[in-house]
Order: structure tokens, then C-alpha cells, then sequence
């Protein structure tokens, strides 16, 4: 029986991992030059745009979601997005609380997640308050690519700064373009490992249970 169980647990696992991806999986390099700010710049509007994140457990199980507040401001010259930089305050994370039973977590809320990742077990944010990822070039996506974001017609890459670590992270995106505009869609998976990020110490049971994997959503909208 107890074979068995292992057996039917491997296998759940297996078809858990196997799932198809809703997001992109975004390429990683060392820190590079930020591109220079040039044409016009749009002010992000804090209060339309965010960044939605997803954690889970090994095997996707029990996913964790919510979101953070971003500022910052985008560049455009000539029609096109050329540069710019996004800050997202950690202290304004909130777990979404449907994605926390209480029943299944000895009583433990969303609320209770959130101390937990603001805490020095996570994010730090009494030294680290904020993510910040400044654009580093932005391309055309190539013919033929395909991507998880709806209609993506841009590549963008940026140094993405998450406590004491830069990486350089590149992901397709849709950005639109208007007189008094910017839009900006993504959705992108990372490591959170490239980052350090880890509960615990190195090789610890608990960080061990979390996936390395996180996965984010952009959605942000700059104004002039």
C-alpha cells in the first residue's frame, strides 16, 4: 500500500509538472548598460497599473497569488518604447485572499503570508523595500515567435534588481504606443534562485517544498 501511495503521488507530480505553461519563460544573462532615456516620457499610473505574481509548491500545488504596486516611467521616441524604469514597493504586497484557505493552513491568512514575505525569511523589507527593473533594450519580436502574451509584438529585455542581486531578464511583450499613452503587457516565469531567494538557508527542507519558479504578469500603463 505504501509503494502504491508513492507511486500515485509520483505520477499526480508528474501530471502537474507537465501542464501546459500560461506564461512565458524569460532568459537570463549578467547586468547590462540601461538604455538611455531619449523622446518622451510617460509617468506610470500607479493606480491602473500592477504586477501580478504567482508561487506555488513543488508541482504547482497549492499556488499563492496577489499583486504589488508599481511607479516609474517609460521612454518613447519616434513611436516606440526605447528605455525606461519600474519600481515596485514590496511593502505593498498583498497575497490574494482566495488563494489562502485557513482550514488548510493550521489558521494561518493571507494577511499572515504577507508579514512572512516582507520578513527577513524572504524579502527583508526593512532593508530591501522595493524590486526595481530598468530597460535595457527593447526589440521587435522575431517572425514566428510564439509567446503566452496575446498578441505580443515586442521583445523586452531589463536589469531586474531584487534585493542585493541584478540579472538581466528578457521576456515578449505587448506594448502600445498612442499620443498619450503607454500600454505594456507580459507574462513570464523566473527563477527566483537566480535571485538568491530562498526561505531559509542553503539546502533547507522548507525552502526545498516552495518551486523555484514564480510567475509574473505586467500589466503597466504610463501616461504623459
Amino acid at each position: 500500500m505504501k509503494k502504491l501511495s508513492i507511486l500515485a503521488i509520483s505520477a499526480f507530480l508528474f501530471a502537474v509538472s507537465c501542464k501546459e505553461s500560461k506564461t512565458d519563460s524569460a532568459t537570463t544573462s549578467t547586468e547590462q548598460a540601461v538604455a538611455e532615456n531619449k523622446g518622451e516620457t510617460f509617468t506610470v499610473n500607479a493606480d491602473s497599473s500592477t504586477v501580478n505574481w504567482t508561487a506555488s509548491h513543488k508541482g504547482g500545488l497549492n499556488p499563492r497569488f496577489g499583486t504589488t504596486k508599481t511607479t516609474g516611467t517609460l521612454s518613447v521616441e519616434n513611436g516606440n518604447l526605447t528605455s525606461g524604469s519600474l519600481t515596485s514597493d514590496i511593502n505593498s504586497l498583498t497575497t490574494d485572499p482566495k488563494s489562502v484557505d485557513p482550514a488548510a493552513t493550521e489558521g494561518k491568512t493571507s494577511a499572515d503570508l504577507d508579514t512572512h514575505l516582507k520578513s527577513a525569511d524572504f524579502f527583508d523589507t526593512a532593508k530591501y523595500p522595493t524590486v526595481k527593473f530598468e530597460i535595457t533594450k527593447v526589440a521587435d519580436l522575431a517572425a514566428g515567435t510564439e509567446s503566452k502574451t496575446d498578441g505580443a509584438n515586442k521583445t523586452v529585455s531589463g536589469n531586474l534588481t531584487i534585493k542585493d542581486k541584478t540579472v538581466n531578464v528578457t521576456f515578449p511583450a505587448k506594448v502600445e504606443v498612442t499620443g498619450n499613452e503607454v500600454k505594456m503587457w507580459s507574462k513570464f516565469t523566473i527563477n527566483r534562485q537566480d535571485w538568491g531567494l530562498a526561505y531559509g538557508t542553503d539546502g533547507d527542507a522548507k525552502d526545498w517544498m516552495i518551486s523555484k519558479d514564480v510567475d509574473l504578469e505586467l500589466n503597466i500603463v504610463a501616461n504623459k
